[in-house]
């Protein structure tokens, strides 16, 4: 075995292997976002990632590391981001899907300049945004779908082993299915309350045209948000069904990332 000579003996071997094992880990942390925010510092995302490399060194046989500065071990490295990142960015899309549809339905109600900060990204988002962000934070915590996920992560070293090719066409297909996915539901999401804003526009539109006399903006702006809120209170029970959906859609999707064509197809 080809590995840098650091002097640590007989476990050196294993050090190497435990590492290795590490990077998928590592990137799926990375990209997911439970622990792939502003929120957790980089230095204890890489403490994780050895963490679960070690652990998951105890679960799943040893692969052995492949040779230092060789073509083999880059692309064997580039299998494991690869399929660490793509098991984290089905779940940021789907904690994209409410920040979509809070996007359409801020904008339809006038709320698009009410911003605040993102604790997940750190970056300025809408105030529905954030608040159908931190209802889908919930729900995935509450039906323990991040246990599910890291479950899966730790099954995909025995589905798709370290060190061998087996994240192909079929599974960035099934990713790029797995967005206009959450486009159409996000669109479904915010549809019924943007249904009601423009029902209101269309009445306020009517009146004014029957009244030139009333103020449009004063009378408008008001009576869109106040029919914004009470569509979203009387929406928000269907919305938490169509939150939890894209969650198990979601985990779904990421467990058959793990699956090769033939034998999701049998």
């Amino acid at each position: 075995m080809d590995i840098l000579d650091t002097g640590l003996g007989s476990i050196e071997a294993q050090l190497w292997q435990i590492l290795f094992l590490s990077i998928r880990c590592g990137a799926a942390l990375m990209a997911a976002p439970m622990v792939g925010g502003t929120a957790v510092p980089p230095p204890v995302r890489i403490l994780l990632s050895l963490v679960f490399g070690f652990f998951i060194a105890t679960w799943v046989p040893l692969p052995p590391a492949p040779a230092m500065l060789s073509f083999g071990a880059v692309l064997a490295v580039l299998h494991e981001v690869v399929v660490g990142l793509a098991l984290g960015f089905v779940l940021q899309l789907a904690f994209a899907v409410p920040l979509i549809a809070a996007e359409q339905i801020s904008g339809t109600m006038g709320l698009a300049i009410a911003t605040s900060i993102d604790p997940a990204s750190g970056a300025q988002s809408g105030a529905l945004g954030t608040f159908f962000g931190l209802v889908l934070s919930l729900l995935f915590y509450a039906i323990g779908a991040h246990l599910l996920w890291y479950e899966l992560l730790i099954a995909s070293y025995r589905l798709l082993p370290a060190g061998e090719w087996g994240f192909g066409a079929w599974q960035a297909k099934n990713v790029v299915m797995f967005m206009g996915y959450g486009l159409a539901t996000a669109a479904a999401i915010a549809l019924p309350v943007v249904l009601v804003l423009l029902l209101v526009q269309v009445v306020t539109g009517l009146i004014s045209r029957s009244a030139p006399s009333l103020n449009l903006f004063a009378l408008g702006l008001p009576a869109g948000v106040a029919a914004g809120i009470a569509a979203l209170i009387i929406a928000l029970p269907v919305m938490t069904e169509q939150f939890r959906g894209v969650i198990e859609a979601a985990l779904e999707q990421s467990e058959g990332l793990l699956i090769a064509e033939g034998d999701a197809d049998g």
